[in-house]
């Protein structure tokens, strides 16, 4: 800054800090508008909620995941049957566990080879109805 030698500069220069000071509070309060309008449980919220639907790797995980406990479910469901035998549950209750952990974890394989299964019995269906 320069140095003010005469009364009338120094007004200049007290004029020119007030009004960015001015500008400065201005900001300031919009800010801090923000801040607080960001900080209401409902926003928080709304955008956790969607940090959370936009992230790929996330869905991933919880489609993997519900689909190794759907098949775990399922396969304990099909071994145990209606059985009330004590060995033959902590039997089915070691597979689910099991069959849940390898799925969880290669769901993409699984994913892809459910893919290859559906494609191939529709091809034979369209193949079979358009041979007549």
């Amino acid at each position: 800054m320069q140095n003010i030698t005469s009364t009338s500069d120094l007004k200049n220069a007290i004029q020119l800090l007030e009004v960015e000071q001015a500008a400065t509070g201005h900001l300031l309060k919009e800010q801090f508008y923000l801040t607080y309008e960001s900080l209401k449980p409902v926003n928080l919220l709304k955008s956790a909620l969607k940090d959370i639907s936009s992230s790929p790797f996330l869905i991933d995980n919880i489609v993997g995941t519900t689909m190794g406990l759907a098949t775990g479910y399922l396969s304990k469901k099909m071994f145990l049957g209606t059985s009330g035998n004590k060995i033959k549950r902590l039997i089915g209750a070691i597979l689910q566990f099991g069959i849940t952990n390898v799925v969880a974890q290669n769901s993409d394989s699984v994913k892809l080879f459910g893919r290859s299964l559906l494609q191939h019995f529709f091809r034979k269906r369209e193949m079979n109805t358009e041979k007549p």
